[in-house]
């Protein structure tokens, strides 16, 4: 096999050599094309976008626009090729008499870099400097921009949605009640601990903040008897859960409204579940965002916050390139430890606390597996492009929790006043 071409010389930049075959347009390979699982870089495009954006962002962008192709999986579930990539993809900086060399195999050309797929949200940096026309208290999570954020990752369509999330429409972590459990009854699992660590009781009130599709208001009306209010960003979301309580005849019970949840009127609940809001609001806003619910919330009231985080509280809060572009527009993660700090310094009292970090992993492989099944039907609902992103995404975080980069915690806690937080001696979910 030669040692020049464009695949060798691509291959040479990665650190200990990429860990599966790679061919390049030029008719040039690199390592073994026997094995079950390679790239190939199918365009001069392709080439650019990897040596103009060196790293995950690079061979993102010439993935989701369809210049490098993924061999031995599916593009709605390239888990197997992506765990042998994750951790070997940030390219070696070269010496200058290398780097000249490199610019002579490669070509001048492909140093310019090509305008990034149809997907891709503006970068981290423009956003700030935009946003610095619209500052409020908030920073840069004002309301229109938490707003774009939200229909950016959210808005895609129902249909796309109903395809790979499954009937219970629920993006966010199931917890499974056995390992054998499927994704439907892991979800409805899910609802239903949140509906118990509340300790919900029939004509309670509950506020669901990010609710989504509205499943948690659904599960908590239809199974608690409580008469419960959720809020989304999303438009689309809202529309969908509306239809759904109809068609349920839970109208009694269950709201959903399109609604920042910052403008919610309303006091005195029982209790407030936040199932996957806390990534979006940004760290610098948990001081406001917990107090907020405490003042929602009546005295001996419960919160349950349910949110992804990183496994310790030193790293920075702020997501890779291509998640900040792709997949969730400014959002952050923090430790848990972070999260519980903020909870109990709004005057809440934390009483409970909880990693379903497999669960996740288990979760997203479900998502995957449903994407893959459907493959052809989110392609035509939506775009290959953005199907893509969606398989990248979620096999990268699948393969992020299976190896403890990220977890997923709960954090229970009560409105607890003059000692009196109404919680039993010993847990009752």
């Amino acid at each position: 096999m030669s040692s020049t071409g464009i695949a060798p010389t691509i291959a040479s930049l990665f650190p200990g050599g990429l860990p599966l075959w790679l061919r390049a347009y030029d008719g040039s390979v690199a390592g073994d094309e026997s094995g079950p699982y390679g790239l190939e870089i199918t365009s001069r495009r392709g080439l650019a976008y990897m040596m103009t954006a060196p790293g995950d962002l690079g061979l993102a962008r010439a993935y989701v626009a369809g210049d490098l192709v993924l061999h031995g999986v599916h593009p709605g579930d390239p888990y197997e090729a992506i765990a042998r990539l994750k951790g070997h993809t940030g390219f070696k900086i070269p010496n200058p008499a290398k780097l000249a060399g490199l610019v002579a195999a490669l070509g001048v050309g492909n140093l310019v870099p090509p305008h990034p797929p149809a997907q891709e949200h503006l970068p981290a940096w423009r956003r700030r400097a935009e946003g610095m026309r619209a500052l409020t208290s908030w920073g840069r999570h004002s309301q229109q921009r938490d707003a774009d954020a939200i229909h950016h990752h959210y808005d895609v369509s129902n249909t796309f949605y109903e395809h790979v999330l499954g009937e219970s429409m629920t993006y966010t972590c199931a917890v499974f009640p056995t390992p054998q459990a499927s994704l439907e009854e892991a979800q409805e699992n899910k609802y239903d601990l949140v509906c118990r660590k509340l300790d919900l009781k029939p004509g309670q009130r509950l506020l669901d903040l990010g609710c989504g599709w509205g499943g948690m208001v659904r599960h908590a009306a239809r199974h608690y008897g409580v008469k419960a209010l959720g809020v989304t960003l999303s438009r689309e979301q809202a529309t969908w859960a509306q239809n759904e309580i109809k068609r349920q005849g839970l109208d009694d019970l269950a709201e959903v409204r399109h609604l920042d949840y910052r403008d919610v009127a309303e006091t005195d609940f029982d209790a407030v579940s936040s199932i996957g809001l806390t990534e979006h609001i940004g760290v610098a806003n948990y001081p406001a965002y917990f107090a907020f619910i405490h003042d929602k919330l009546k005295p001996e009231g419960r919160m349950l916050n349910h949110c992804i985080t990183r496994h310790d509280n030193r790293g920075s809060a702020h997501a890779g390139a291509f998640i900040d572009r792709y997949v969730f527009p400014d959002g952050e993660l923090a430790g848990s430890g972070t999260i519980v700090r903020a909870v109990e310094d709004a005057g809440l009292e934390v009483q409970h606390h909880e990693n379903f970090r497999e669960h996740y992993a288990k979760t997203l492989a479900g998502w995957c597996r449903n994407l893959a099944e459907n493959w052809d039907a989110c392609v035509a609902e939506t775009n290959e492009g953005t199907a893509r992103v969606w398989g990248l995404y979620m096999a990268g975080s699948r393969i992020g929790f299976e190896r403890n980069e990220i977890q997923l915690h709960h954090v229970l806690a009560t409105k607890t006043v003059d000692g009196v937080s109404g919680y039993p001696l010993r847990h009752e979910f």
